[in-house]
């Protein structure tokens, strides 16, 4: 059985404190599943990194039959990263001054991922307005901005 796979991913982050949130919404088979995350010591892109790779993994360990995902995302650092990983490749995940790439942990994971699926990625503006129509986008963000609010609270 072929499954269509639909997932809405985000991330948030409060940059002065440090505390990020990803959520993701997965649509497959009829069924609606929400992954949300917090962590500490991190950045808006690792937000939005994370968003994807807990997703992408939660679909292959829960839905063996799904061989293609459509993500929709409002980053262009993580839509971006695919155009980007011949020449992380070639480099060797290193700037041209010798250091590590940002996030090279989650970027070799991310693209690891991504190149044992067929994946497609829409990029998709920010923080819209909300509409008739049902957008898993604003819902995912909601969910980021509140989980990084409660976690802003908890550490005041």
């Amino acid at each position: 059985m072929k499954s269509n796979t639909l997932i809405y991913t985000d991330g948030s982050c409060h940059t002065q404190l440090c505390l990020g949130a990803w959520a993701a919404v997965i649509l497959v088979n009829d069924e609606k599943i929400i992954l949300s995350g917090k962590e500490s010591d991190t950045t808006h892109n690792r937000m939005e990194i994370q968003a994807v790779i807990q997703s992408i993994l939660y679909v292959k360990n829960n839905f063996k039959d799904v061989k293609n995902i459509h993500i929709v995302s409002d980053s262009q650092y993580v839509v971006g990263l695919i155009d980007r990983q011949a020449k992380f490749i070639a480099g060797k995940f290193l700037t041209k001054s010798g250091n590590d790439i940002r996030n090279k942990d989650l970027v070799k994971g991310f693209l690891e991922l991504v190149s044992s699926m067929d994946i497609r990625f829409e990029k998709i503006k920010a923080h819209q307005k909300a509409t008739e129509v049902i957008n898993y986008n604003i819902e995912v963000d909601k969910i980021c901005r509140q989980l990084v609010r409660e976690s802003v609270k908890q550490d005041a």
